[in-house]
């Protein structure tokens, strides 16, 4: 064994216990919330289908950027789809079980980003938008995969379930679909969400890029300086006013699930 494979293989036994705590509470506070009808079936399914669709979004980053010339997510050993490589313990264990049990059931997180040196793209300005946009854009591709296979389903395997009616609005309660159904419907909606959520031109989301783009060289040292400020921004968005934000991905929501059936 090399010394480079032994020193992987030291890490690698240095992290497992810090993967097994992790997957530990995850477990346990899913366990508790089911246990006290503070999380549905269905809220199970949309969490599982959470964390690979964040997963692809962060590698899609480093794959685009090793395209464009800068390795550091490679060798940071992060372009994989191993789930532990990418967990934040609080961003995407703690915080999506928490929201996903308290009203109004909102499932937000993040994993850990993977490292760009936008210094080492070939064309640093122009290829930092196209690594940025590789999230969102990987996103759109799943929930199009999605659409695709759910609309399939519905037409020759299992036949839609009855709507629900009240007044005059008739809708579908996703729990009457079949689990398949299911699963891939909520893959659907999880990443058209994602791609939303972070199209928003509020740094640090990935639509942020644009604007940053956008500005003369003059004013990015400035721009740098408050970047970070704006996540403060976003977390409140999440906290403090879900109302706009559950509107808003709610009209996405209805708008892909109405392209798709």
């Amino acid at each position: 064994m090399t010394a480079g494979a032994r020193w992987r293989s030291l890490r690698s036994s240095q992290q497992l216990p810090t993967y097994i705590a992790i997957a530990a509470i995850a477990i346990g506070i899913i366990v508790l919330a089911i246990r006290h009808h503070a999380l549905s079936s269905q809220g199970v399914i949309f969490f599982a289908v959470f964390v690979p669709a964040v997963i692809l979004h962060e590698v899609s980053h480093g794959v685009v950027a090793l395209w464009l010339g800068d390795d550091t997510a490679k060798r940071a050993r992060r372009l994989t789809l191993n789930p532990f490589r990418h967990v934040d313990p609080f961003g995407s264990v703690v915080l999506p079980v928490i929201l996903a049990v308290i009203p109004p059931h909102a499932v937000f997180g993040w994993a850990k980003p993977v490292p760009v040196a936008v210094n080492r793209l070939r064309h640093p300005r122009n290829d930092s938008v196209l690594v940025s946009l590789a999230g969102p854009a990987t996103n759109i591709i799943l929930a199009g995969l999605a659409g695709l296979g759910f609309h399939e389903l519905i037409l020759h395997v299992w036949l839609p379930p009855a709507p629900v009616c009240s007044f005059s609005t008739c809708y579908f309660d996703p729990g009457s679909f079949a689990l398949v159904e299911q699963i891939v419907l909520d893959f659907g909606f999880v990443n058209v969400l994602l791609a939303a959520f972070n199209l928003i031109p509020i740094p640090p989301l990935d639509g942020s890029a644009l604007v940053e783009r956008l500005l003369p060289l003059s004013a990015l040292p400035g721009y740098y300086r408050i970047r970070m400020g704006f996540l403060a921004l976003v977390l409140l968005l999440v906290f403090f006013d879900q109302g706009l934000l559950s509107r808003f991905l709610g009209d996405i929501q209805n708008w892909y699930f109405n392209l798709i059936f």
